[in-house]
């Protein structure tokens, strides 16, 4: 079910019901912390009445009574409790052994306990008498009415094990002889002789506080909860507003605007770091788009070159096969034409397709068995080879210690070999190139530098890719199909090295390429 609520009406319920938790128990903690401090403030008062009346009550001679303590043993037979007596005037009581009698009782008692419930029990729990009226006194409430607890048949429940039996003490409550009236609390002792003293203090003004706190508490519980789901929302919608940005630049991404980017991202939030995390995966969403739209570019470019590059022998192939048709065959002079040029557009097919073929296996860093390669012996072969295919540019060899690097030696002599046939195309006869090989630093270097014509900043950077011509004619006398160099950079990068074209400082073209060496004190290095 919460599942299908929203994020900020969670927060929200979360916030409200957390809110009416905590407002709820300090609200429960406050009314029975008040209940109990109320009623121990009864119960203090009751015992201390009660304390002062029993005393009175067990000293006769203490008594504030003319005669003795009303209900004293001797009395006239006591009157059967919860009965219905009506006190009588004292005028036409005489005075007895027990005193002036009820009327003089309650007005005396309640010096100690005033507007309480006062009644004297005998030892066989029926109401104590003295000659004028009833020691009970009902409890005086404002207004000038007058109320009684409803007590028990039996009062139980005293410490028999008290040492001293006026302590012993039982507190209750109890409710109104009258409909509609007070409830009260009610504590009871054992006198000395074996009667029992009640007093009862009226409850109302406890009821009355406590029902008073009771909806103070409802009406700021309320008022809390609104004020608290109120500045809920608030926070919330603030809180979430950057979630908010992330939807609307996820929409814009969506719409191909890859240039948008989450707005004030605050990163000591947790959504501000979600929103700076998105924005970072954004950055490199773009860099992968725009990489995929430059390959996707190159392989159009490719796609037309290879097309070009294949175009003209394909041509060529078949306009000798028509030529043979025509006759060609039964001519000697001209079928050597023929065949000649078939094999030769045959050998330029083949050749293109084997860069290809060798720029895919590269790509995809597929270097075939690697052993430890003396990268000096196998540059000198190169050189040597390089000599005797073009006597016409001298070269001349520098290294200085022997240097190993661990690669497929087929590979890295294609690497030496393209070099130099890239000077011979590119630069006249006569042009001098100075070939060396040396450490920088765990590197291998292999450089190859010429005096020719050079090579500008531009064409530097593109002369790695696949059918780059320096010539736009794409003139077959000025150059090859233009993949020397993009399978030199192919090879380079599958060994983890790196090819860079830089023009020299007094002209011509410097190409320098770099791999890791290994030497005793670094060991081979591995692909891992």
């Amino acid at each position: 079910m919460t599942n299908r609520l929203s994020l900020r009406l969670r927060l929200l319920l979360a916030v409200g019901a957390i809110t009416l938790v905590a407002l709820g128990l300090a609200d429960f903690a406050v009314y029975g912390s008040l209940h109990s401090y109320l009623y121990r403030q009864v119960d203090s008062s009751l015992e201390a009445s009660h304390r002062a009346i029993g005393l009175t009550l067990d000293h006769p001679a203490n008594s504030p009574y003319p005669g003795g303590t009303p209900g004293a043993r001797g009395a006239t037979p006591p009157i059967e409790h919860g009965g219905s007596l009506a006190p009588t005037s004292p005028a036409a009581s005489p005075a007895g052994p027990l005193g002036p009698g009820a009327s003089s009782f309650c007005n005396d008692a309640r010096s100690n306990a005033p507007g309480m419930f006062i009644e004297v029990l005998t030892s066989s729990h029926k109401v104590a008498t003295a000659t004028s009226g009833v020691e009970r006194c009902p409890a005086a409430q404002p207004g000038g009415a007058a109320y009684s607890p409803k007590l028990p048949a039996v009062i139980s429940g005293f410490a028999t094990s008290a040492p001293d039996p006026a302590e012993s003490m039982v507190s209750f409550n109890a409710a109104s002889t009258t409909t509609g009236g007070p409830d009260f609390r009610v504590l009871a002792s054992e006198l000395g002789d074996g009667r029992v003293l009640v007093l009862a203090s009226s409850l109302a003004g406890v009821g009355s506080t406590l029902s008073q706190l009771l909806l103070v508490e409802l009406l700021v519980t309320a008022g809390a909860l609104v004020a608290a789901i109120a500045l809920g929302l608030w926070l919330v919608r603030v809180g979430l507003r950057p979630l908010r940005d992330v939807e609307r630049t996820a929409e814009a991404i969506s719409a191909g605007e890859l240039l948008h980017r989450v707005p004030n991202v605050n990163g000591r939030t947790e959504v501000g770091h979600l929103a700076a995390a998105f924005n970072v995966m954004l950055e490199r969403i773009q860099l992968l788009v725009a990489d995929l739209r430059a390959s996707e570019s190159r392989l159009r470019r490719f796609v037309g070159d290879a097309s070009h590059e294949l175009r003209t022998p394909i041509a060529a192939v078949s306009a000798y096969a028509q030529l043979f048709r025509e006759g060609a065959a039964t001519r000697s002079e001209d079928l050597a034409r023929v065949m000649s040029g078939i094999e030769r557009e045959s050998g330029r097919m083949a050749r293109l397709v084997n860069d290809l073929l060798t720029l895919a296996k590269f790509d995809e860093h597929r270097v075939g068995e690697r052993e430890p390669v003396e990268l000096v012996g196998l540059v000198l072969e190169a050189v040597e080879t390089a000599r005797l295919v073009g006597t016409a540019w001298p070269i001349e060899f520098v290294a200085d210690e022997p240097i190993e690097v661990l690669g497929e030696r087929s590979a890295l002599r294609q690497v030496a070999d393209n070099l130099l046939a890239n000077v011979r195309a590119h630069s006249p006869e006569g042009t001098r190139t100075t070939v060396s090989v040396r450490h920088i630093g765990l590197l291998a270097c292999f450089e190859v530098a010429d005096d020719g014509p050079g090579i500008s900043e531009e064409e530097a950077k593109l002369v790695f890719e696949r059918f780059f011509r320096v010539d736009p004619s794409r003139s077959r006398e000025t150059g090859g199909a233009g993949l020397g160099l993009a399978i030199v950079a192919s090879i380079v990068s599958a060994h983890g090295g790196q090819v860079v074209a830089t023009s020299g400082p007094e002209g011509g073209a410097i190409f320098c390429v770099t791999l890791p060496a290994i030497g005793p004190e670094l060991g081979p290095i591995t692909d891992e």
